[in-house]
């Protein structure tokens, strides 16, 4: 059996080096640069513009911090903080009073998300290696979580969502973009590496997700935006994004940690 995480890690260890140009963002895989990824995902040029050079990959799937309504003094976490893009629009909103903290398994995308802190003189912000279904951070220790497009990569959901209500203090939130199946996908799709690492064969059923959510203790489960995978336009000849884009659709989910 093909060890998923072993595949993943080195996949997106490649696009850490400039060696790869696809990850989840569907129109990645048809040429466009990560300027028109991250405006067609939900950023604005303004915050775009605001992120160290070299944080935007395109890998995302949505824009989950205009759903966190983070303020100053804040702890965030972002699950599959790649090269650090939303770990530094967080940072940009919890002030100097507040942190971030960026949790990647691929030690190219920590490497380059810590250089990246490193020459913008970003200091409210640290990345640790370590992997989202056993997160290298203290028990109710953080106000929010976040995750753009990654917890659909993982082969055990569940220990993601338990870890993450793990971390969360009483009263904290999850905001998550990530990418869910409307229907069951092909055995085809379903069975390709390929498929997986673009963040499709490994998506749940959105109503399953949600209830996943549920099973982890978070209570205000709720999808608070979805939009289409992207245009089947844009795919060329790729088959199985063809089928992703009558099958999946971005997502932003929102839950609570009961305070009781």
């Amino acid at each position: 059996m093909t060890d998923i995480k072993h595949v993943v890690r080195e996949k997106y260890g490649e696009i850490a080096k400039n060696k790869a140009d696809c990850g989840c963002a569907p129109s990645c895989c048809g040429g466009a640069d990560t300027q028109k990824i991250g405006e067609y995902i939900g950023y604005d040029a303004e915050a775009l513009a605001a992120i160290p050079a070299g944080a935007n990959l395109g890998l995302g799937c949505g824009n989950p911090l205009a759903h966190a309504a983070v303020t100053p003094g804040e702890v965030v976490l972002d699950l599959g903080s790649g090269a650090g893009m939303d770990a530094f629009l967080a940072a940009r909103e919890v002030g100097s009073s507040g942190k971030v903290i960026g949790v990647d398994m691929t030690p190219d995308m920590v490497e380059r998300a810590r250089e990246n802190a490193r020459k913008a003189g970003v200091a409210n912000v640290e990345f640790r290696l370590g992997e989202i279904e056993r997160l290298p951070v203290a028990d109710a220790s953080v106000d929010i979580i976040i995750s753009n497009c990654v917890i659909n990569l993982s082969p055990d959901k569940p220990a993601v969502f338990a870890e993450a209500f793990r971390v969360l203090k009483p009263g904290g939130r999850m905001v998550v973009s990530d990418l869910v199946l409307k229907q069951p996908l092909s055995d085809d799709v379903r069975h390709s590496v390929e498929a997986y690492v673009g963040c499709v064969a490994g998506a749940s059923l959105q109503t399953e997700y949600l209830a996943l959510m549920r099973a982890a203790g978070f209570a205000d489960v709720q999808t608070v935006e979805e939009r289409s995978y992207g245009d089947a336009a844009l795919f060329g000849g790729y088959e199985w994004l063809r089928e992703a884009a009558r099958s999946v659709v971005s997502a932003k989910v929102r839950a609570i940690k009961p305070r009781a």
